[in-house]
């Protein structure tokens, strides 16, 4: 008890020192806000329909696709919890709502983020599987194994996130505002620095050398196949693996890099010296653009399923063209040069080529 007073004692000396560290409150209550408005949106209604193509073939999943639901299970819960952050950075860094949902929330953010890139680290695997080693692990890729890779994946997800539950989330400011899972309300945990470092390089840096190591050796094994064999170019299943691992990758790039980089480079700063008010700042402001980043995978998640599931992206593709020729018929409706004559003719024409085409739809029946 006593030491834990004592670590309060000097995080609260150590922020009183610090004033400035929400000083760019004027334009993030704006910017964020409408930043993950559009994530919660987007990521929401992408997420939805991947569970509608997924949900009805549940019995014909293969490996491939139960890693992508799984992703979608993460991603949804995730938007969900989105509209409450909304709110505490639309208030200025203001989090009324207490202790305990602060703290729930906290844990669908990191479960949604290590949830994401081990899920995708399967994806990869399993893609380098199925090209580069399909008949010695192929026993990997069989679904009832795969379930139990996913129910491993996230044990290990709960394993790294529910120590969270033990720290606190909120810290009431000098200025009367109450902070929710930000960086300096951790700073009274000991050794911080060491222990953010070895959980940047379990949590993220394991998983992007596996990637690499796995879209490095698949990218080999297919350009063998192409001068081996000249119809390999031309099956589905090459085209389909590079899809998902460039997909994986533009995600991890985008979303996940920026955040873990930083993160890295503040603490080995840390461990070297005690950085001034400026410098935790800068570094305040940086935690919040890469983490509004990081959390852009739920809306980029999609984007791998677009690749990984046949049915999904069916069912886009089928969706973007009824979309256009909705957006089509409603510019020829509201036309102000479709006059009757017009209209006429058009019909003319379309009864014309009906005509036209009547013995070749014929001939083709006959064909088939």
């Amino acid at each position: 008890m006593a030491t834990i007073t004592a670590l309060n004692s000097t995080f609260n000396n150590d922020s009183l020192a610090c004033t400035n560290l929400y000083d760019h409150r004027s334009w993030a209550h704006i910017f964020l806000p409408i930043m993950y408005s559009l994530i919660c949106i987007v990521g929401f209604l992408g997420n939805a329909l991947a569970l509608h193509v997924i949900w009805p073939n549940l019995k014909k999943m293969n490996s491939t696709t139960l890693y992508s639901a799984n992703l979608v299970v993460s991603d949804i819960l995730f938007s969900l919890s989105l509209p409450l952050r909304v709110v505490y950075y639309a208030k200025g860094f203001h989090w009324p709502m207490g202790e305990g949902l602060c703290k729930a929330i906290a844990l669908l953010f990191y479960i949604n983020m290590y949830a994401g890139v081990n899920f995708m680290t399967c994806l990869s695997v399993d893609r380098f599987i199925a090209v580069v080693l399909p008949l010695r692990f192929s026993r990997f890729r069989k679904v009832q194994n795969v379930k139990y890779i996913c129910v491993a994946v996230w044990v290990v997800v709960l394993m790294q996130t529910l120590p969270l539950l033990s720290m606190p989330m909120t810290n009431v400011e000098e200025s009367g505002h109450t902070t929710c899972m930000e960086y300096p309300n951790f700073e009274k945990i000991e050794n911080l620095p060491v222990m953010l470092i070895g959980a940047v390089l379990l949590g993220y840096g394991i998983p992007v050398i596996t990637i690499l190591v796995c879209y490095s050796a698949l990218c080999y094994k297919l350009r063998l196949l192409a001068k081996s064999n000249k119809l390999t170019e031309k099956s589905g299943r090459s085209r389909k693996a590079i899809g998902v691992i460039c997909a994986v990758i533009l995600v991890f790039v985008v979303c996940y890099s920026p955040y873990h980089v930083d993160l890295l480079q503040y603490m080995a700063r840390k461990l070297q010296y005690k950085p001034d008010c400026s410098e935790l700042h800068n570094f305040q402001i940086s935690l919040h653009i890469t983490v509004c980043l990081m959390n852009l995978n739920s809306c980029l998640d999609p984007f791998i399923y677009f690749f990984a599931c046949k049915g999904y992206k069916k069912k886009v593709l089928k969706l973007l063209k009824k979309q256009v020729s909705m957006s089509f018929s409603s510019v020829v409706r509201t036309s102000p040069e479709g006059s009757s004559k017009d209209v006429f003719a058009s019909e003319k024409f379309h009864m014309n080529n009906r005509t036209c085409q009547k013995p070749r739809s014929s001939m083709l029946v006959d064909d088939e």
